[in-house]
């Protein structure tokens, strides 16, 4: 299959209501977010955010590396690797492991009708 049929199939399943990162999990995840940052997070899983996905999950990385200085944080980690998990195949096993992790310790998480993280 070629980069550019994967990346109409994404496209496409995008445009039919799938979410857009293509695992429900994760859908549900960005749905807890606070509405400004889960619209932030929603655009840049959409498949045509790819050049700016790919440059901001490499700099949280990095950002979580330097997370000893001030104003940085280890958070910027584990978010930077799901944001190249999108484009790197190695990393969606990674991103579906931590996923099953979440089902069977934290299934509170992915319950749609719990309150978001900003209601009180």
């Amino acid at each position: 299959m070629s980069a550019a049929s994967d990346e109409q199939r994404t496209k496409f399943e995008a445009a039919s209501g799938r979410p857009a990162g293509g695992d429900p999990r994760l859908d549900a995840l960005v749905h807890r977010l606070p509405p400004r940052v889960a619209s932030t997070v929603d655009y840049l899983l959409q498949p045509s955010s790819r050049w700016v996905r790919i440059p901001s999950g490499a700099l949280l990385v990095v950002g979580g590396v330097l997370s000893f200085l001030p104003v940085l944080g280890v958070w910027m980690l584990p978010l930077g690797l799901a944001l190249l998990a999108e484009d790197v195949p190695a990393l969606r096993a990674s991103r579906s492991k931590a996923f099953d992790w979440i089902e069977r310790r934290k299934p509170h998480w992915l319950d749609p009708s719990a309150p978001k993280n900003d209601e009180t």
